[in-house]
C-alpha cells in the first residue's frame, strides 16, 4: 500500500501479521526488501508489523531537497502512517539510520513509542565540531555519488570495513543486496545524506537518561565500534536491556537472522 504525505509525496507501507503493532525502519540504501523474506515474515508471527520504505528509499516516492529528509520530517511522516493503519503507538525497531531515527521518535515523540529495539544504532555525534566534520564527510559522499554513479557507490558503500562481515554471506544474498541497492536514486540518496546523514542529526546523548520507553540495544558481537556504542547507551538508558548477538556485525538480521529473531519476539516489555 501507499500513504500519501501531507506535500504529497508517497511512502511505500507493507503491513501484515496480527498481534501488537511493530514499525519497521531500515537502514540507509535499504528497503522493506532489505530486512530479508523469511526475517519478515518471522516478525509477522508474532506482531503486526508495519514497514516503511523511507523517503527516497525503495518503491517510495523521492525529493532532492535535503531539508524534507531531517528528522523531524521523518518523523511526521512515520506518525501519518501509524495514522493512516489506524495504530496509535506502536513498538519501534530500526537498524541504523532506522534506528536513529527510532531513538528520534522515543525522544520527541514519546506517546507513540510503545517500546524500542534498536539495532545497530547510534544518539549522534555529542560535539558539533564532530558533526561539521561529519557533515563534511557525508556532503563530499553525496557528491560522489551524483558524479560517479549508483555502481560506484554502491560498490563503495558494501566495502566498507563496517559491512566486512558480510563477505561470509551467501553470494546469492549479497548480489541481491547489491541489485536492490543499485535500485535507489541517486539523488534522492545525495540529499537523504546531507539531511538526515548523522552529521546533520541532532545528538541525542544528553537525552538517553530521560527516556522511560522499553528498550532493547542489540549489537554484533564482531561490530566493535557498535558493540561499544550499544553497552553505553544500555548503560544510560533506564529500561534497556543490551544484547550482544555473536556471529554477526553491523546487519545481524542479515548475518544471524535466527538470533536477531529470538531476541526481538523474546523481549519483553
Amino acid at each position: 500500500m501507499f500513504v500519501t504525505m501531507r506535500d504529497g509525496l508517497r511512502l511505500h507501507v507493507r503491513v501484515e501479521g496480527d498481534g501488537d503493532p511493530l514499525l519497521l525502519l531500515h537502514g540507509f540504501t535499504g528497503s522493506v526488501e532489505a530486512w530479508g523474506e523469511e526475517t519478515f515474515k518471522g516478525l509477522t508471527q508474532a506482531y503486526q508489523v508495519v514497514a516503511v520504505d523511507l523517503l527516497g528509499h525503495g518503491a517510495s516516492d523521492f525529493s532532492t531537497d535535503a531539508e524534507r529528509y531531517r528528522v523531524e520530517e521523518v518523523l511526521r511522516d512515520l506518525g501519518q502512517v501509524l495514522d493512516a493503519v489506524g495504530v496509535e503507538r506502536a513498538r519501534w525497531l530500526g537498524y541504523s539510520m532506522g534506528g536513529r531515527i527510532a531513538l528520534a521518535g522515543a525522544v520527541l515523540k514519546p506517546g507513540r513509542v510503545s517500546s524500542l529495539i534498536l539495532e545497530s544504532a547510534s544518539p549522534g555525534l555529542p560535539g558539533e565540531n564532530e558533526r561539521r566534520a561529519r557533515r563534511r564527510a557525508d556532503d563530499a559522499l553525496a557528491e560522489g555519488i551524483l558524479r560517479g554513479g549508483m555502481e560506484a557507490f554502491v560498490d563503495h558503500w558494501m566495502g566498507l570495513p563496517l559491512f566486512a562481515t558480510q563477505g561470509k554471506l551467501p553470494p546469492k544474498i549479497r548480489e541481491a543486496n547489491r541489485e536492490r541497492r543499485l535500485r535507489n536514486n541517486p539523488e534522492a540518496l545525495a540529499a537523504c545524506l546531507r539531511g538526515l546523514g548523522t552529521g546533520a542529526q541532532p545528538s541525542f546523548w544528553d537525552d538517553l537518561p530521560g527516556i522511560r520507553t522499553p528498550t532493547l540495544v542489540l549489537a554484533g558481537e564482531e561490530d566493535q565500534k557498535f558493540s561499544t556504542l550499544a553497552r553505553r547507551m544500555a548503560g544510560m538508558i533506564q529500561a534497556a536491556e543490551l544484547r550482544l548477538i555473536p556471529r554477526a556485525g553491523h546487519s545481524i538480521h542479515l548475518e544471524n537472522p535466527f538470533a536477531w529473531l529470538a531476541a526481538v519476539r523474546t523481549f519483553q516489555m
